[in-house]
């Protein structure tokens, strides 16, 4: 019986979509037990295990008194694991009726025939009015606020209510304001590739 391997990439930018000022472009940590278990949900029709909600949080670093920033690993291992300290989600799943901005908050899938790896592509955008709450002008001096983020992850839909499934990817980065003036987009790539090199099994 010849086995082969999977291998799952996260690559995330955070950005300004009007002024194209860039926060974040980075790697994310991922989940492989969480992910796992929701890869063989959703592909054995289970009616959960995809991606559904993008959760954000302001626990993933601390900044000294000389601003200096110390950042916390990522939560990737114990099947309850999620993030620091969550403070907001939206949901991303294309086809939810808790969606409500479907053109701007979206799941896309990405294949070139012929390659053996397929882009799960999801775009997340914070608009000017949300969260509600949030402060007028990005020039917080306070890293702990709410809306102040620092960590975002992935989240797969386990079938009861929104943002309550398991965690699937997480990452950790500088504090980024969100703020009244300020619109926000977040372009999420998961990358799910084959290793092309088999290994027989026993």
């Amino acid at each position: 019986m010849m086995t082969a391997q999977l291998d799952i990439k996260g690559f995330v930018k955070i950005y300004d979509p009007e002024t194209a000022e860039v926060f974040y472009d980075g790697h994310n940590g991922i989940h492989y037990e969480n992910f796992s278990q929701a890869l063989a949900l959703a592909v054995a029709n289970q009616q959960y295990g995809w991606i559904h909600d993008m959760a954000f949080g302001n626990g993933g670093s601390a900044v000294d008194s000389t601003g200096v920033i110390t950042y916390l690993p990522t939560n990737t291992s114990g099947s309850n694991s999620g993030l620091y300290n969550e403070t907001y989600f939206k949901t991303v799943d294309t086809y939810s009726n808790n969606n409500l901005d479907k053109t701007r908050n979206k799941i896309e899938i990405r294949h070139i025939p012929g390659t053996v790896y397929t882009d799960i592509f999801i775009t997340c955008t914070l608009d000017y009015g949300e969260p509600a709450g949030q402060l007028a002008f990005d020039n917080s001096t306070l890293i702990n606020d709410s809306f102040v983020f620092d960590e975002l992850g992935l989240k797969y839909w386990d079938g009861t209510t929104n943002n309550s499934g398991k965690l699937l990817t997480h990452v950790v980065y500088h504090p980024i304001q969100k703020s009244l003036n300020r619109l926000i987009q977040i372009d999420y790539t998961i990358r799910v590739q084959t290793l092309t090199s088999l290994t027989t099994a026993a």
